[in-house]
């Protein structure tokens, strides 16, 4: 969990420049909503939420909710609309985003 959802884009994005580097690609996926902290778990829809985001984002990419999106506005980070999709066992289509980021700064 993070303080902010911009902090969880900024770590995010910072794990996958990192991990490229040594020749490692991950999948990453952000949403915000509601958690219920139990013991050294967390439980509430928006897991399986994220969950099915990341499934959805490609090798070094991080994918967002529209709702994250939405909250980071003024962060001075930009996104490209992915579309709607359906996250699997999650009732709905939810809009998702992908971060841009500027290519030059993990090395393509």
């Amino acid at each position: 969990m993070f303080t902010s959802p911009t902090a969880a884009v900024v770590c995010a994005d910072a794990i996958v420049v990192a991990v490229r580097v040594l020749g490692i690609e991950v999948r990453t996926g952000i949403h915000v909503g509601e958690v219920e902290v139990r013991g050294d778990d967390v439980a509430g829809l928006a897991v399986p939420i994220c969950a099915r985001v990341a499934a959805h984002a490609g090798l070094s990419q991080v994918l967002v909710s529209s709702t994250a999106r939405d909250i980071v506005a003024g962060s001075r980070r930009r996104f490209a609309d992915r579309g709607e999709h359906e996250l699997k066992g999650v009732p709905g289509r939810w809009q998702l985003c992908t971060l841009v980021r500027d290519e030059a700064a993990i090395g393509r």
